[in-house]
């Protein structure tokens, strides 16, 4: 028998009173309970780090480049932490997929850029002949006069090379 102080008005046990039904809603001429959440647990916030490291390492190794090597170690942390990034987003626990990979493609352009700007350096310190200069700098054994020598030799060598003439500066 139901009535007003029957805790199961539908004559189910299995259904209280003031409790929604299996859909969700409550029984018909039931009160709604408002401040309780119907569905499951509340929302995650999303973990989007690594692809905003990412992001950041990747801006920092093109603007590094010229470090000599500096901007390629950003550059590679950049690509590890966009693929990182990437991987959190496939599994859907991040969503800035698109910052992660953008992340990824800053990263490869600073590595590259860093390593070019290496191979210059390095290609013009070969054509100006500092290999030489150091070379005879140490088989000079700290000879003041064979010092001397060594860079009148390179001094000469990047006049000759490059058609421009070097001169000291003033003393005071």
């Amino acid at each position: 028998m139901t009535g007003p102080t029957d805790p199961y008005p539908s004559g189910d046990p299995q259904q209280p009173y003031n409790q929604p039904n299996q859909y969700g809603q409550p029984q018909y001429g039931q009160p709604q309970q408002y401040g309780q959440p119907q569905y499951g647990q509340p929302p995650v916030a999303p973990k989007n780090g690594f692809g905003l490291a990412a992001l950041i390492l990747g801006i920092l190794s093109i603007l590094a480049f010229w470090s000599f090597g500096f901007g390629i170690v950003l550059g590679l942390l950049a690509i590890l932490f966009g693929f990182l990034g990437r991987s959190r987003v496939k599994k859907r626990v991040a969503t800035n997929g698109g910052v992660a990979l953008t992340g990824i493609v800053l990263g490869v352009i600073g590595v590259i850029a860093g390593i070019a700007f290496l191979w210059v350096v390095v290609w013009a310190a070969d054509k100006i002949g500092v290999g030489d200069y150091a070379t005879c700098l140490s088989d000079a054994n700290g000879n003041e006069q064979a010092i001397a020598s060594c860079n009148d030799q390179f001094q000469n060598n990047l006049e000759d090379r490059f058609s421009v003439t070097i001169t000291p500066l003033p003393t005071p």
